[in-house]
């Protein structure tokens, strides 16, 4: 699969996020910055399944006007790769869980020969934005981000999701959805996380779900130079 390499403008940009909050932090992030660039920030639903039809839906309505589609949220980080408040740009967007259970383990959907669970970014782009995080002065990490069905809520799963996508930094539960509606619809697509909490056992008083929120927001007061 190609990388979908961009030899043309960016002037119309569709953002997906799953609940409200994330759309508002996006939104100030945006606000802070006028740029040509004009942006959709629009709410996909809460799981792979509903940000495929919500993402679908918009382009289907949109009649072609975007060039680039964007998953946006908070989510968690892997262990050692990407810590709490911090971020995560996507090299590639995967589906961890797509696949079935096999006595010898999990067998992902392109082992089966169905299909593929990854789809590729523009990869100058996702490294152009994680650069200027990072310059910026906000941690920032390139790398896979893992769509999920179930949020991992013990260390085996982690070190399992680990084993299946090597690198993996964030898991969330929206992206690969709003990515195959990108994809099948011809555009380009990024993901990007701020992260929460670590992947592995669920502890509600460690969460930073503000932390995260505030890095997402900083991550897209960059994003209209980025696309200039």
């Amino acid at each position: 699969m190609n990388n979908h390499s961009i030899d043309t403008p960016i002037r119309r940009v569709l953002v997906m996020t799953a609940v409200a909050s994330e759309q508002e932090a996006v939104l100030r992030g945006l606000q802070k910055k006028n740029g040509q660039t004009v942006f959709k920030v629009d709410l996909a639903g809460v799981g792979s399944a509903a940000a495929a039809a919500s993402t679908a839906r918009i382009l289907a309505e949109s009649d072609g006007v975007y060039d680039l589609v964007i998953s946006a949220g908070i989510g968690g980080g892997f262990a050692d790769v990407a810590a709490t408040g911090t971020v995560v740009v996507a090299s590639s967007i995967v589906a961890a869980d797509l696949g079935a259970e096999t006595q010898d383990g999990f067998t992902s959907v392109d082992e089966l020969g169905f299909g593929s669970s990854r789809i590729a970014v523009p990869a100058e782009l996702a490294a152009r934005w994680t650069e200027a995080v990072q310059v910026a002065g906000v941690t920032v990490h390139l790398g896979p981000i893992l769509t999920v069905t179930t949020a991992t809520g013990t260390a085996g799963t982690a070190d399992d999701l680990v084993g299946r996508v090597p690198g993996a930094a964030a898991e969330a539960m929206e992206g690969y959805g709003v990515a195959i509606a990108a994809q099948q619809a011809g555009l380009p697509v990024l993901e990007i996380r701020g992260i929460s909490n670590a992947v592995g056992p669920r502890d509600r008083a460690a969460w930073r779900i503000g932390d995260a929120l505030a890095a997402l927001e900083s991550a897209f007061t960059k994003l209209q130079e980025v696309l200039q």
